[in-house]
């Protein structure tokens, strides 16, 4: 895994930054992923997922509210805490660029037979499913 991960999310990472709607960095990306997934996220939950520090992240998400991308709303939980949503501005530009990036790897995959593609799927199923499972805070 350590020799065969890296190139396909280096892949990605291009894909990401060839595909960029609404002028999206990496990071910026990744936290959208990280807001489809977590509805009303925490700053640090957004800083714990980029492996960043609080001020780094809290600049990102500075950046993606002014991009109308997202939108921070009061904790119901907690006063003192803002929660963190996608805007449907967000969900479009999370979207398409997911949608993109998919398609590339899509086409990097179309030349594999039906065998290997099937062998790669069962293969992700399974690390997903494992490393899901040994870290609740992980959601597909």
């Amino acid at each position: 895994m350590l020799d065969g991960l890296p190139p396909v999310m280096w892949f990605i990472r291009r894909q990401v930054r060839r595909h960029r709607s609404h002028r999206l960095s990496v990071p910026q990306y990744r936290t959208l992923c990280l807001l489809d997934r977590m509805p009303n996220a925490s700053l640090s939950e957004v800083a714990d997922h980029l492996g960043a520090t609080l001020p780094t992240a809290s600049r990102m998400v500075s950046n993606l509210v002014t991009k109308g991308l997202a939108e921070r709303k009061p904790c119901l939980d907690d006063r003192r805490q803002m929660s963190l949503q996608l805007t449907a501005k967000g969900r479009r530009a999370y979207e398409g660029a997911q949608q993109e990036t998919q398609q590339s790897l899509a086409t990097e995959v179309a030349n594999l037979t039906d065998a290997q593609r099937a062998t790669i799927a069962e293969a992700m199923a399974l690390l997903g499913d494992l490393f899901t499972a040994s870290d609740p805070s992980i959601r597909r």
